[in-house]
Order: C-alpha cells, then sequence, then structure tokens
C-alpha cells in the first residue's frame, strides 16, 4: 500500500520551485479572505460578480494539485491545470473585454463563449506578452484532459530496471515533472491575483 505523505516528508520537500508555490498559496488564501468579504457586498458590478466566483474555484483547484504534487500524484496535478488556466484567463479575457460579461450573464455558453486558444492569445499580449507559444500550450493541455494518444507521454515511468511503463501509482521520481506544474500554476495564480486586485479595487463598494 502507498504511503500517505506529510509536511514534513513529502517525496519533493525542499525543491525551491515547490516553495515558490506554497508562499504565492499562502498569499493567495490571504487575498482570497478580502474577496470573500467583497463578495457579500451589494452593487457589485458584472466583472466582480464574475472574479468573485472564479477566484475561488481556480484557488481550489491549485490547492488540489497542491495536495497531488505532496502524494505524488503528479500525472493529476497536470491534468487539473487547464481547468485552473481557463478559470485564469477568463477572469483577464472578461477584465479586458467588457463586452462579454453579456455572454457570462448568459451563463458563460459553449456555443456562444471565445474559445480558450483566442483569449489566451488575447490575455497573453496584454498581459503575458512572454507567452508566445499559447497554441502549443493549449493543445498539450487539451490533450492531458481528453486522453488522445500523446497524453500518454506524460503518464510514462520507469520501474528499478528502467523498463518504462504506464504508471497508477505514486510518481516519486520525476523533480522536473513536479518543477513544471508548480512553476505553471505559481504563474497563474499570481496573475489571477494581479487581476483581483484590480477588479475589486478599482471600484470597490
Amino acid at each position: 500500500m502507498d504511503s500517505i505523505f506529510t509536511p514534513d516528508n513529502e517525496p519533493y520537500l525542499g525543491r525551491r520551485s515547490l516553495q515558490r508555490f506554497d508562499r504565492i498559496i499562502v498569499l493567495s488564501l490571504r487575498r482570497n479572505e478580502q474577496l470573500a468579504h467583497w463578495s457579500r457586498e451589494d452593487g457589485l458590478s458584472d466583472l466582480q460578480v464574475a472574479a468573485c466566483q472564479l477566484v475561488p474555484q481556480a484557488l481550489k483547484l491549485t490547492l488540489g494539485q497542491r495536495e497531488l504534487v505532496r502524494q505524488g500524484y503528479l500525472f493529476a496535478a497536470r491534468v487539473l491545470t487547464r481547468a485552473v488556466v481557463e478559470r485564469v484567463v477568463t477572469v483577464l479575457y472578461l477584465e479586458a473585454n467588457p463586452d462579454g460579461l453579456a455572454i457570462w450573464r448568459r451563463g458563460w455558453q459553449y456555443r456562444d463563449r471565445p474559445r480558450l486558444p483566442a483569449m489566451l492569445k488575447d490575455v497573453s499580449r496584454r498581459h503575458l506578452p512572454f507567452l508566445d507559444a499559447y497554441p502549443d500550450l493549449v493543445e498539450e493541455h487539451n490533450s492531458l484532459t481528453h486522453g488522445d494518444p500523446a497524453s500518454a507521454v506524460h503518464n510514462l515511468t520507469f520501474t528499478e530496471d528502467g523498463e518504462p511503463v504506464f504508471g497508477v501509482s505514486k510518481d516519486l521520481d520525476s523533480p522536473e515533472v513536479c518543477d513544471r506544474i508548480c512553476e505553471e500554476n505559481s504563474l497563474w495564480l499570481g496573475q489571477l491575483m494581479l487581476a483581483a486586485d484590480r477588479i475589486m479595487e478599482a471600484s470597490a463598494p
């Protein structure tokens, strides 16, 4: 039976990427307390309402990823990244494109809302100019989410004898994968908190 790891003995303890991820999670949780306070106020704009709904979702998903990393379930943590990206990019897109709020009010229906690649292209130009590989980013995360043949490489591990296998148990010896998960999600979480600050403080009730 696989061990249950704690903060004292988790497999990737001490990695700088993980330390940075933990710090931004703590800061984000503190900021979310203020967001929760604002969410109870009257007179919120449509953008503020959307932020009050999406920011906690993204943060909760990130906390789930953090626990998956602690337990060595790196593939599962990577799969969740697209769900985080979707929420962060939606907040950034709505902030920059007020016309999109009408679609949001109608339920953000699949047939009406802009697709993730289009939103990511828009927000990368405004907020993430260094993210010039967004088409590849979307393709990779779609692959992980939908389980196409290309997704299998992300679940490839090796036995003690060096034999490649598609594992189902914990992945305790892939520090580079841990680093990528932590670095990517630190970036997205940081952008989300900056957006939340702008949205809520620009016209705070």
